[in-house]
């Protein structure tokens, strides 16, 4: 079997015109192996990705660093996010645009040649997290302690005023 043959698109896409014989018409169907093994393959990443894995089809790494919880109430919405190894002074906050952003850099504590095999990642990381209307801005607090930042966003006055609670009905209208 040669290697194009492992390629399912490639004998799909140059079918030539006239009648299909059997072994055309074999040829044209997928192998039977190269679906299962794709199916497999999506089955690890979607169980990989929950786990914060790269997946096998592509390097996601680093894309949802840092790992954050969203908490919301009538008065604020609290941020925290896992930030082990920094120190307050690695990490940069802004508030623009209706986003929060998180921005810093995490460095290695030894040089490349001391290191014999490491599977820490190190470099800058930037998150942005979208926010509803109605932040006030000047009141936004943060604190870090123990690898952990957590950023208050208190609400406005306006902000609450908008908000209609809806009742929900247990009878089919």
């Amino acid at each position: 079997m040669a290697f194009r043959d492992l390629i399912p698109w490639s004998r799909q896409e140059n079918r030539l015109p006239g009648p299909v014989s059997a072994e055309r018409e074999r040829e044209s169907q997928p192998h039977p192996l190269l679906s299962l093994h794709r199916d497999v393959n999506r089955l690890f990443d979607d169980m990989l990705r929950g786990f914060g894995m790269p997946a096998f089809g592509g390097f996601d790494r680093g894309l949802s660093w840092p790992h954050v919880e969203l908490a919301e109430t009538d008065k604020e919405i609290r941020v925290t996010a896992e930030l082990p190894g920094l120190d307050e002074t690695d990490v940069e906050l802004t508030v623009e645009d209706g986003a929060l952003t998180l921005r810093g850099e995490k460095h290695a504590e030894v040089e490349d040649k001391d290191r014999g095999y490491s599977e820490r990642s190190y470099g800058s990381f930037e998150r942005r997290i979208g926010l509803p209307q109605g932040i006030d801005r000047d009141k936004v607090t943060a604190n870090f302690k123990n690898g952990v930042l957590t950023v208050l966003l208190p609400r406005t006055e306006a902000a609450n005023e908008n908000v209609r609670r809806i009742p929900v009905n247990g009878k089919a209208a």
